[in-house]
């Protein structure tokens, strides 16, 4: 695609995360990986409902030298350095969903608790350490509790997700989303069960080497 289906495709994605409610307002954010060099995100401080695709900003991850008529978001750095550090993500995104945001408050790691969870998002969802957005830190421990994962809790703040594309990565955060929920109303029960960590570790290898392979013969 060239650099202005990009941008439109990223500016639509903003507006959905607005309607699937994992966003309010001005917060969150969207990346596309565009190539090597560089990813459109996003801008600063824009809300959702008022976005236009002009309004994406360029942005190359090397560097954080970047393109457009609007600061991009306070979390480039972020998206960045996922890109940097995993080849095969090519969309990310941040929100602030409400089940996920619960159970980031409370700094709790989410076991394998259903399959789901396991195969799309990985065996289990860590919590990252909390510190101040848009800091060299929370950027450290982000990248530390994605590690081998496809979505993380952010103490305190909120998830962030990642995929193979866009529609992907929104794939990932609902499956978050409902895997939070479960894990919330599971422990009024008593308690979450886990699926053996090794099964959930295989389901997850599987969904990436098989599922990877059939997007690549499409």
């Amino acid at each position: 695609m060239d650099i202005q289906e990009a941008k439109k495709n990223v500016c639509k994605a903003g507006k959905r995360l607005l309607n699937k409610n994992l966003v309010k307002g001005t917060w969150g954010n969207i990346s596309l990986r565009y190539d090597d060099n560089y990813m459109i995100i996003t801008p600063s401080g824009l809300n959702y409902e008022e976005l236009k695709a002009e309004d994406m900003v360029v942005v190359n991850y090397h560097t954080y030298e970047y393109k457009g008529i609007h600061k991009p978001s306070s979390e480039m750095k972020l998206h960045g350095e996922i890109y940097k550090t995993r080849k095969k993500i090519n969309a990310i995104i941040h929100t602030h969903q409400q089940n996920a945001s619960t159970v980031a408050a409370a700094r709790r790691e989410i076991p394998p608790i259903l399959d789901d969870m396991a195969q799309i998002l990985g065996p289990t969802v860590r919590v990252a350490d909390y510190a101040l957005p848009g800091t060299k830190k929370i950027v450290k421990a982000t990248l530390k509790a994605l590690k081998g994962r496809n979505a993380a809790l952010m103490a305190n703040h909120g998830a962030v997700v990642v995929g193979n594309d866009l529609e992907e990565a929104f794939v990932a955060a609902e499956v978050l989303e409902k895997t939070a929920k479960a894990f919330i109303e599971a422990s009024f029960l008593g308690e979450a069960k886990s699926i053996n960590k090794f099964e959930a570790w295989y389901m997850h290898q599987y969904f990436i080497k098989k599922y990877g392979k059939q997007k690549k013969k499409k």
